[in-house]
């Protein structure tokens, strides 16, 4: 068809792409058996990383997440009783959030199983690997924030 292009580009993002339908279909198997999705359990451990407060917009940047996601994930974390919100005293808009103790205790209970979990999807590489594929990985994502959210302003 066109012998000319290189479709060096297609090939990584394909794998990006097929990388990322394998890893939801196979689901996390703690989490899973906790009855939280991947994204839930992100701001829950960005809570519990944390060690404090932060708002909706603070969660949005730790996990790499839109705000109409996180504030929908928020919605059912809350009502799980496992986040709780928070208003600000200076002012009315802000909205501050924090685990429940019962959040806290969910976390800390998964963390093990979900490392060991992580551990064996990527056992295939070794250390040096990992920290490359993840430096890799983090500078392409900063680009595409960059880039698409330029495009959509």
């Amino acid at each position: 068809m066109h012998p000319g292009l290189d479709t060096g580009p297609m090939e990584i993002i394909g794998r990006i792409n097929r990388c990322a339908a394998l890893l939801q279909q196979a689901e996390d198997a703690p989490l899973r058996r906790a009855g939280l999705s991947r994204p839930e359990f992100d701001l829950l451990g960005a809570l519990r990383r944390t060690g404090h407060e932060l708002t909706p917009g603070e969660l949005a940047r730790e996990t790499f997440s839109s705000g109409a996601a996180v504030t929908k994930r928020l919605k059912q974390l809350t009502e799980r009783g496992l986040v709780e919100r928070r208003g600000d005293t200076r002012d009315r808009r802000v909205v501050h959030l924090r685990l429940t103790d019962a959040g806290r205790e969910l976390v800390d209970g998964i963390l093990p199983a979900q490392l060991t979990y992580e551990t064996a999807v990527l056992s295939g590489l070794d250390g040096p690997e990992q920290g490359e594929l993840a430096a890799l990985l983090g500078e392409l994502l900063g680009q595409l924030e960059g880039r698409l959210g330029a495009l959509r302003s």
